[in-house]
């Protein structure tokens, strides 16, 4: 797994990769089916889709969550699907949430029959500008790490058993 995280005028970027044991149809199908979210997310992050969202992605979908953001303390998060390329990428954007702006990328590239590159870019920005880069910025920088890593974690275990 490779990951990497950095920071320009406030706005935090994530990008990982990850090679897939799948085929490339495979991969679309497992990722373009919101509630597979709920498999591959940490389960201390107490992730869960609150609408019910069919099971296909679409650009303009939008799909709600409950999710922990402390011990305890939980936030809502709207999300649109924002761009989608058949078999290549999508993008989900924050509507309302604990960022000040969430925009994820999903892209899939194929390797060979049976192995997908795939790769996430994340652009966030903490809330309250500043004051949130300097109370939450390192906390919520860990947990969006800890999250890709635990990804890939479960994702190695549920795709080769």
């Amino acid at each position: 797994m490779k990951i990497n995280i950095t920071k320009q005028s406030g706005i935090y970027t994530l990008t990982s990769e990850q090679i897939l044991p799948l085929s490339l149809e495979k991969a679309w199908e497992f990722f373009t089916l919101p509630t597979n979210l709920d498999k591959i997310t940490p389960g201390e992050m107490e992730f869960r889709i609150t609408n019910n969202p069919p099971n296909k992605t679409y650009k303009g979908q939008i799909i709600t969550y409950k999710i922990g953001i402390l011990p305890g303390i939980s936030s809502n998060w709207v999300t649109e699907i924002t761009h989608l390329e058949d078999r290549q990428f999508f993008v989900d954007e924050q509507r309302f949430g604990p960022y000040a702006m969430w925009h994820h990328e999903h892209h899939f590239k194929e390797i060979s029959e049976n192995e997908v590159l795939m790769t996430d870019i994340v652009n966030y920005k903490m809330p309250f500008g500043i004051l949130g880069d300097l109370f939450g910025g390192k906390l919520v920088t860990n947990k969006v790490k800890f999250i890709f890593e635990s990804r890939y974690t479960i994702l190695e275990k549920f795709l080769t058993s």
